[in-house]
C-alpha cells in the first residue's frame, strides 16, 4: 500500500467549477519563465484600473534567495500593528491563491473568481491593443499582478508587501512607488534574463530601488554591494544595511526554531522566538524587521517588542525547511539553485540529528542541477531523482545521470512520478533498525508544491 495519502477533494462544485474555468484561462497564457521585458502592458492596465497599486504603502522585495521567507516576515510585522495587509509572493506550491494574500489569508476560491471579473475587461483591453501592435497578450504573472493590485485597492489594504517576480528592472511588479525596497542576497540565477555576472544581476534587481524610498539591504557578495549603493546614491534613497546598521547580534538553537538577537537602527530585540530553522531565515527575519522599523517608526524608533515577538512567533514559510511529517520527518524545501541548496544543506546539518537522509530531488531543465546536487550530496546517504509536475522538468533519466556524477551508481535512486519518489525515499530512510532516518525533498518550488499536496499538508 502507498504510504502518500491522496488529496481532500473541497466542497461547493459550483464554486469549484467556476474557478477552474478561471485558472485555465489564466495559465493559458505566457508562462513565468517566458520573459517579455516591458512594463507598457502592464503599466497600461493598471491605469485603466485607475492605479490600484498608487492606493497604499509598499514594502518592494527582491533578491536571489529567501525573498519570499522575507516577504512573509514583513507582512506579518505590519499586521501585527493592526493595519489591513496584501501580500503578493510567488510562485506558489500548491493553490494559485496562495500568492494573494489579505491580512495573511490567501484569496478564498470564490474572492478569485470574483477579482478576476472585476478585471477581466481590463485584461481584454490590454491584449486586443498588444496583439494589434505585433506583442504577446499579458502573461500568466502579468495577469496575476493586475489582479493582485485591484484585490489590495478594493479591500482595502493599508500596506502591501510586494515580492518581485524575476529581477526587479522590468519585473511586472516594478510599477508600484515603495516606500521601502528590500534586496535579500544577490547570486547567480536566472542568467539567461539577467546577466553573467553578480553585478549585472544586481544591477537589475536594483531597479526597484526608487527615489525618496528606504533601501534595505542584506548582506551581499561585494560586486552586489558596489551595484546596489551606486544605486541607492543615485536615486538619494536612505539605507540600511546588514552588517551595518542591522545584524543578527546572536542565535541559539530552540526547540521547534531558534532564538533571536536582532539588532538594528532603532535598538537590539532580544530572545525573539523564530519557529524557522536555518541562520538564513534569521538573516531574513533582521532584514524583515529593518524593513519594517523603516515603513513604521521615525528614524532612530523602536517597534514595541512584544509586537514584534508575537509577529515572530507566528512567523511562517511553507515549503521552506517546512516539516510535513515525522517518523521518519520529512522536510520540504523550496531551494532551486546551487545558493539556496548550500543554505539547506547547512541548515540541515544543524537543526536535525539525521543519522540517514535521503533526498528526494527534482530540478527544472533550466538550473544548475549539477550544483544543486553537489551542494546536497554532503548530507544526503541517498537520493531519489524524480520529476514534478511542471513541463520545465528536467527528465529523471537525464537527472540520474548528473547525480551518478556527484554521488555514485550505488546511491542514486530514479522514480517517474513524485509519489513513487517519496515511498521510495522513507523506505531507504527506515530500512536500517536503530537508525533516525528522514527524507527531505527539494530542488524545485514545484516539487516542494506536489509533495505537500500529495501528504495532503494545508496551505
Amino acid at each position: 500500500m502507498s504510504r502518500v495519502s491522496r488529496p481532500a477533494h473541497r466542497p461547493d462544485p459550483e464554486v469549484e467549477r467556476r474557478y477552474a474555468e478561471v485558472v485555465a484561462e489564466v495559465l493559458s497564457r505566457n508562462p513565468e519563465h517566458r520573459i517579455h521585458p516591458t512594463l507598457d502592458r502592464v503599466r497600461e492596465g493598471c491605469a485603466l484600473l485607475g492605479d490600484p497599486q498608487l492606493a497604499y504603502r509598499v514594502v518592494h522585495v527582491t533578491g536571489t534567495n529567501g525573498k519570499t521567507s522575507t516577504t512573509r516576515m514583513v507582512e506579518r510585522l505590519v499586521r501585527e500593528h493592526d493595519l489591513r495587509t496584501g501580500r503578493f509572493t510567488s510562485p506558489h506550491l500548491s493553490d494559485v491563491t496562495e500568492r494573494i494574500a489579505i491580512d495573511g489569508e490567501p484569496l478564498s476560491h470564490e474572492r478569485f473568481v470574483a477579482v478576476w471579473q472585476d478585471v477581466e475587461p481590463v485584461v481584454r483591453l490590454v491584449d486586443e491593443r498588444a496583439q494589434a501592435a505585433g506583442q504577446p497578450r499579458l502573461s500568466f504573472f502579468e495577469v496575476l499582478t493586475l489582479m493582485a493590485f485591484w484585490a489590495f485597492a478594493d479591500a482595502p489594504v493599508d500596506v502591501a508587501v510586494v515580492e518581485v517576480g524575476l529581477g526587479g528592472t522590468w519585473d511586472t511588479t516594478n510599477v508600484v512607488q515603495p516606500d521601502v525596497c528590500v534586496v535579500t542576497p544577490v547570486s547567480m540565477d536566472h542568467e539567461a534574463w539577467l546577466g553573467s555576472t553578480i553585478a549585472e544581476i544586481a544591477a537589475n534587481k536594483a531597479g526597484i530601488i526608487k527615489h525618496g524610498a528606504t533601501a534595505v539591504l542584506a548582506a551581499q557578495e561585494p560586486e552586489a554591494a558596489e551595484v546596489l549603493l551606486a544605486r541607492v546614491a543615485g536615486e538619494r534613497c536612505s539605507v540600511a544595511r546588514e552588517g551595518v546598521e542591522f545584524a543578527v547580534a546572536d542565535r541559539r538553537l530552540a526547540v521547534g526554531g531558534q532564538l533571536l538577537d536582532l539588532r538594528t537602527r532603532g535598538g537590539t530585540y532580544a530572545d525573539v522566538l523564530l519557529p524557522l530553522h536555518g541562520a538564513h531565515q534569521a538573516h531574513n527575519a533582521v532584514v524583515a524587521l529593518s524593513a519594517a522599523e523603516a515603513l513604521l517608526v521615525e528614524a532612530g524608533g523602536t517597534l514595541d517588542p512584544a509586537v514584534v515577538e508575537a509577529a515572530f512567533a507566528d512567523a511562517t514559510s511553507p515549503g521552506r525547511m517546512e516539516v510535513v511529517r515525522r517518523s521518519p520527518a520529512v522536510v520540504l524545501d523550496a531551494a532551486h539553485n546551487p545558493g539556496g541548496a548550500a543554505v539547506l544543506a547547512e541548515a540541515l546539518a544543524e537543526a536535525f540529528t539525521f543519522s540517514r537522509l535521503v533526498g528526494v530531488v527534482a530540478v527544472a531543465a533550466d538550473k544548475d542541477a549539477e550544483g544543486v546536487l553537489a551542494a546536497l550530496e554532503p548530507v544526503l546517504a541517498e537520493v531519489v531523482v524524480t520529476r514534478s509536475s511542471s513541463p520545465r522538468s528536467m527528465e529523471p533519466a537525464e537527472l540520474a545521470e548528473l547525480a551518478e556524477g556527484v554521488f555514485g551508481e550505488d546511491r542514486v535512486h530514479v522514480a517517474e512520478r513524485v509519489d513513487e519518489a517519496l515511498d521510495v525515499a522513507l523506505g531507504l530512510a527506515e530500512a536500517e533498525a536503530d537508525v533516525t532516518g528522514g527524507v527531505v525533498v527539494t530542488g524545485s518550488v514545484v516539487l516542494a508544491g506536489d509533495a505537500r499536496t500529495l501528504l495532503r499538508v494545508q496551505a
